[in-house]
């Protein structure tokens, strides 16, 4: 399979998938809406080595005009409206981009027979744990936000067009991704830039919902793309894999350890109202992906973080036209 259709490919992890497929030889084209969190920047490098179409993925015409053109062996779909907070300000972007869009692609990957369809999901479709155990493949979806809801209901189509239709789709649920280029209305982005601008505004704070005790496992970008290049190149239609770094951390934890990096007080940490139904816990049991096709993250936590704050601190040009756009009294997955 050299032919990638890879959607949301100028978003944050997308876009890593697609600056590795160059890398690795693929054939890349690339659809994305452009909405505030797509940018042509994260893809200048490589511009002159893809094809890009501007579209909604519920736009069926055009899609099928790009299937037409480009004939794809695989689809690769990462695009989707992905932050819990816009989702429960307005949930509607949500069903009509993760359900409908994933709805349109399924059906003309059917129709022009091709021979893998990548169906990304989240971690988030499990719903939440307490303080111990682990989201197995096998466990029942249980979504909590209409985020996590309008991703299990894609995860499912997929799933469905699968067994209904022969459709060969793969399931994948990632955990929390951080690193390079990530739109700053996240928790690890905003921190550090909120961060480094107290350094000039002592008023500067950086919010944290509820006590920070919610605890999330964290995956370097370049570490999920790598994951699902494994998958589509062995993994088995049909199959579900739950792609994690088992490194689990605290949010205050993560808070600190940044605020550690750039020198700066824990006195900028004020704590704030909560999430409406933020869930506790996330741990994804990966030993699926580990054993069956020999995938294993390559970045540390410790290594990973560092790295994206001084990716930061080089790029702060760019990650301040975004910030400022941005309002924080509702951030952060």
């Amino acid at each position: 399979m050299k032919r990638l259709l890879i959607t949301g490919g100028a978003g944050f992890i997308g876009s890593e998938f697609v600056r590795q497929a160059v890398k690795r030889g693929y054939k890349a084209s690339v659809i994305d809406k452009l909405t505030y969190a797509g940018d042509l920047k994260r893809l200048h490098d490589i511009e002159k080595d893809i094809s890009f179409y501007k579209t909604d993925i519920s736009n069926k015409d055009f899609i099928e005009h790009v299937f037409n053109r480009e004939k794809p062996d695989a689809v690769i779909h990462w695009a989707a409206e992905s932050h819990v907070d816009r989702s429960i300000m307005d949930a509607l972007p949500f069903l009509n981009t993760n359900i409908l869009g994933t709805q349109a692609l399924l059906e003309l990957s059917l129709k022009h027979g091709v021979e893998k369809f990548i169906n990304i999901s989240t971690d988030e479709v499990y719903g939440e744990l307490k303080e111990t155990g682990q989201f197995y493949e096998t466990t029942q979806l249980n979504p909590n936000s209409p985020y996590s809801v309008s991703k299990a209901s894609a995860d499912m189509l997929g799933r469905a067009y699968h067994r209904t239709f022969g459709l060969p789709v793969i399931t994948v649920r990632p955990s929390n991704n951080y690193g390079p280029w990530q739109y700053p209305e996240k928790l690890i982005p905003v921190v550090i830039l909120k961060a480094l601008r107290a350094l000039n505004n002592e008023n500067e704070k950086i919010p944290v919902y509820g006590t920070g005790q919610n605890v999330r496992e964290w995956l370097f970008v370049s570490d999920c793309a790598d994951a699902v290049f494994k998958i589509l190149e062995q993994g088995q239609t049909g199959e579900i894999y739950n792609v994690g770094s088992g490194e689990e951390k605290k949010n205050l934890d993560v808070v600190k350890s940044i605020l550690k990096i750039l020198g700066k007080s824990e006195d900028l940490i004020e704590f704030v109202k909560d999430r409406p139904g933020h869930d506790f816990r996330y741990s994804l049991n990966s030993s699926k992906i580990s054993e069956k096709l020999g995938w294993k993250k390559k970045t540390s936590f410790e290594k990973g973080i560092e790295d994206t704050v001084q990716w930061y601190i080089d790029n702060i040009e760019w990650a301040n036209s975004k910030f400022k756009n941005i309002s924080y009294s509702k951030r952060n997955k």
